[in-house]
């Protein structure tokens, strides 16, 4: 067992606090990480705020790159030394979804065994099962993905969560490929990442839809060729013209990611697609949020598909080397992505500027 800082929320709705914890030696199937970069994410804040579960004190931090350090019995995975982005999703290679090829629906995917604790003993509940505002970090090693060792850590690191839920929204969910026309409504950190995806993949329009200027004058460096503020047109209306002056007769965009988390978003992206469009629901709604009402005569009327897109569809194995990749080519500007790089001691404030809608990321750099 070793002793490293880390960023904790003890109580709902409470300051975050840097403390002392306990990181266990790794045991079987398990690899200690020390963690050289982690983003913050809304759904860190989440956690904080009790609105993922009431299992405090939780460990925060889940978009991490950093390298193995120790690994336990029977991990033949990674090795210590080795550059790796951590993931939400250790698949167990035994399900019904992995026996049948699509292990990026893993039924059972797995977090480390043992506890990290507070020097009291208290275990800790770490965020996503990863817990990585820590100088150290213990994971399941399938939440370990090997990448190019050479890559920016606070870069790559987003791939942990947000960059890759918004970018396989895009292109694991959403099927985009060339010859198909996207709008994105929420331009966010997973918004953006769609657009990037949705641009990756060649798409053409690329319709950014948000009501803060300054996030849809970032969306079209990331690759929208058209801009939507929805506080000062409807949206769906202007979708609609756009996507028509590209495709004559088209009613709506093919694909339309909802990147809100929002019944009325969700809505609009519901009208704003094409006949047998597609709508990716990858914005993460409250327990309380219900489906909209919506004729079931349109929704049988429309065709298409209704889908959500969990973690972006992702396998980390296949996905994240890929990106990585891309991204060392200069095809994929993951460094635009991070706003600003900050100290361990800095995620409290991180959080405020979250609110205020200024940043796609801080990154906590260790």
């Amino acid at each position: 067992m070793q002793q490293v800082k880390a960023v904790i929320a003890r109580s709902k709705a409470a300051p975050v606090e840097l403390v002392t914890i306990n990181v266990p030696d790794p045991g079987p199937g398990e690899a200690v990480v020390a963690v050289q970069a982690c983003g913050v994410c809304h759904t860190d804040l989440h956690y904080r705020e009790g609105g993922i579960n009431d299992e405090f004190p939780f460990l925060l931090g889940h978009e991490a790159a950093g390298v193995v350090e120790a690994v336990g019995e029977g991990v033949t995975s990674v090795a210590p030394g080795d550059f790796v982005v951590l993931n939400w999703r250790a698949v167990c290679g035994q399900c019904r979804a992995c026996n049948r090829g699509q292990a990026q629906y893993c039924f059972a995917t797995h977090n480390a065994t043992q506890k990290m604790t507070l020097e009291d003993g208290t275990e800790l509940s770490p965020a996503l099962g990863i817990g990585a505002f820590a100088e150290k970090t213990l994971v399941a090693a399938g939440q370990c993905t090997k990448v190019d060792p050479s890559a920016r850590p606070a870069a790559v690191g987003l791939l942990g969560c947000g960059v890759m839920a918004g970018i396989g929204a895009a292109i694991n969910t959403g099927a985009v490929t060339r010859g198909k026309s996207v709008a994105v409504i929420g331009c966010g950190g997973v918004g953006a990442a769609a657009i990037a995806g949705s641009a990756l993949a060649g798409a053409s329009p690329i319709i950014a839809v948000d009501i803060d200027d300054s996030k849809l004058e970032k969306a079209t460096t990331l690759g929208a060729t058209h801009t939507v503020n929805s506080s000062q047109e409807d949206p769906v209306e202007a979708i609609k013209r756009i996507s028509a002056a590209t495709y004559p007769g088209a009613e709506g965009a093919d694909v339309v990611i909802e990147a809100v988390g929002r019944p009325e978003t969700w809505k609009q992206a519901f009208y704003a697609r094409d006949l047998a469009g597609t709508v990716v629901l990858v914005g993460v709604p409250t327990p309380d949020m219900q489906v909209p009402e919506i004729p079931l005569i349109d929704v049988f009327g429309r065709g298409g598909a209704l889908k959500s897109s969990w973690y972006g569809d992702c396998l980390p194995s296949r996905d994240f080397p890929m990106l990585v990749d891309l991204y060392q080519q200069g095809r994929l500007d993951l460094d635009a992505f991070v706003t600003e790089e900050i100290g361990i001691d800095g995620v409290e404030a991180a959080f405020e500027k979250m609110h205020h809608g200024n940043v796609l990321r801080s990154v906590v750099v260790l």
